[in-house]
């Protein structure tokens, strides 16, 4: 918040120019401190660059797991089919 110069006038005329200092330094204070909280479109781009990497390494393991799941019920068939066919052919 930039205090204009018609509202610093009327400050030191309502509280005096020693508390009206006061008062636009702790406001210019606030204004700075909020400024810095504020997310620009740069930040925001980096948090959806970061979070598409994310996404895309979370795809990847996820492939990744199934293919292992595949694998091991795969074998579990395999073994399954060769005990019965030993159970059944003695």
């Amino acid at each position: 918040m930039t205090l204009l110069f018609d509202d610093s006038k009327r400050l030191e005329k309502a509280l005096g120019e020693e508390a009206a200092g006061v008062l636009i330094s702790i406001l210019e204070k606030q204004d700075e401190d909020a400024k810095r909280e504020i997310a620009t479109k740069h930040d925001l781009r980096e948090t959806e660059l970061r979070l598409l990497a994310e996404m895309a390494k979370l795809n990847a393991d996820t492939k990744a797991d199934i293919l292992k799941w595949v694998a091991a019920m795969l074998i579990g068939q395999a073994a399954l089919i060769a005990a019965l066919m030993k159970l059944f052919t003695k």
